[in-house]
């Protein structure tokens, strides 16, 4: 993951304390003025992809007891722990990995030849640190270093995939038919 070098001290920091929890950090931001800033962690359980509300309050209790030792952020901040979500950045290589065939969009940093810097397609995968998509306009290799935002696309299929564990992972569920909206989410 890239970053100031504000966020890269601080992502030093805490990765060590986010993976001794059994988590991972998708992505560490921060956000807004000097006079108040906040710091965002995207996290997520490595067996699942998710990161439940329990999940959230046990990083950041484990992170704000670190940072109060260490003192990165000179001024005051806020602590935002949350999960990646459905449009989740993808930031790491494992995810190009996890996500092949799902929809996404690419933006580079330094444009392409032809002056392209936004993409937008199918994942096909990631080998030799190059990104391939799947484009209108057929396939790109993105060198991944050259990458400044990646995210997934919500659609339909990405609110029923299954996870990378192959466990079924309904994100939206949507009600059977002739069934009353309480007991189709009692189904759940």
């Amino acid at each position: 993951m890239r970053g100031s070098p504000l966020e890269q001290k601080i992502l030093r920091l805490v990765t060590p304390v986010v993976d001794d929890l059994g988590y991972d950090i998708v992505q560490l931001r921060v956000l807004g003025s000097q006079k108040m800033q906040t710091l965002q962690i995207l996290a997520e359980d490595p067996k699942t992809g998710l990161l439940d509300l329990k999940g959230c309050e046990v990083i950041s209790r484990a992170v704000s007891a670190h940072l109060d030792v260490e003192d990165p952020i000179a001024s005051a901040y806020q602590l935002e722990v949350s999960s990646p979500g459905l449009d989740r950045p993808l930031t790491r290589v494992k995810d190009f990995e996890n996500f092949v065939g799902l929809e996404a969009s690419i933006e580079t940093e330094i444009p392409a030849a032809n002056g392209q810097k936004k993409y937008r397609g199918r994942l096909k995968g990631i080998n030799d640190n190059v990104v391939n998509i799947e484009t209108d306009d057929g396939l790109a290799n993105i060198e991944f270093d050259n990458i400044a935002k990646a995210r997934l696309i919500v659609n339909d299929e990405l609110l029923t995939m299954k996870n990378p564990k192959g466990q079924k992972k309904v994100l939206n569920p949507k009600p059977a038919k002739n069934a009353s909206p309480a007991k189709a989410k009692s189904e759940k």
